[in-house]
């Protein structure tokens, strides 16, 4: 009983993870950026990053400047 459960969820798994490579395996490709153009990734990369570090110290100064 024991051996046919482990069969059973074996196969499931197998058909899971058979049925999830509905993709060519491309590198990149479920991205929601294209990685061709390797300066606009990193313009994208800085804008991303340095508005989430940058936030703090902008409200800061905001708050600071505040009457």
């Amino acid at each position: 009983m024991l051996g046919q459960t482990s069969l059973l969820a074996r196969n499931v798994m197998r058909n899971f993870v058979r049925a999830s490579h509905g993709h060519g395996g491309v590198v990149g490709e479920n991205l929601p950026f294209s990685l061709e153009n390797r300066y606009r990734l990193t313009a994208l990369f800085i804008v991303f990053f340095g508005s989430g570090l940058g936030a703090p110290f902008l409200i800061l100064r905001h708050q600071l400047l505040k009457k």
